[in-house]
This record gives C-alpha cells, structure tokens and sequence, in this order.
C-alpha cells in the first residue's frame, strides 16, 4: 500500500490549479488554515490530516469533472494548498 506522499506525487490536476494551489501553499499556516478546512477545532497529525484532505480533494475533482453547479475553484485549491503544506510537514518529519 502506498503512503500519503507517493498517492501525491501520483495526483494528476490542471496545471493553473496546482499553480494557484503552490502559491496558496506558501502562506498556508496547519494552526490557521486546517482546522476550517475540515470542520474541526482539534487537529489531526500530519499523516491523518493528508488522509482527509486528500479525500476532500478527489471528491472536489469529482465535481470540477462533472462541472457540478457548487463546484468552488478557490475552494478546491485551498484544500490543495493544505494538502501540499500538510505534505511538506510529512517530509520534514522524515528527515
């Protein structure tokens, strides 16, 4: 089974959404940002919040796909960019 992070570096998305979600990701801060992400107050670990995150995000494609009425764009590259800085924290705490 794969990790969190090789499941990433396999994910394929439109260029200027993985642009916008790098930006995004430069300013992403976990104790801001992903508790309102994911409707939570306590944060999960590193490894359980790239899980979730990760599942918001394929749903979220799902409906960039199918072109759904309340397919948010901005809303998909903001749990992209949490995604990636969730990502970066796992790496780090590999080294």
């Amino acid at each position: 089974m794969k990790d969190v992070l090789g499941i990433l570096s396999e994910l394929r998305r439109p260029p200027l959404l993985i642009r916008a979600a790098r930006i995004g990701a430069q300013d992403y801060r976990r104790e801001i940002h992903l508790g309102r992400i994911l409707g939570t107050a306590a944060l999960p670990r590193a490894g359980a919040a790239a899980m979730r995150l990760m599942e918001l995000e394929i749903d979220l494609d799902d409906r960039r796909r199918r072109a759904e009425a309340g397919y948010s764009v901005s809303h998909h590259v903001e749990v992209l960019a949490a995604l990636m800085g969730e990502a970066r924290l796992l790496q780090e705490q590999r080294l």
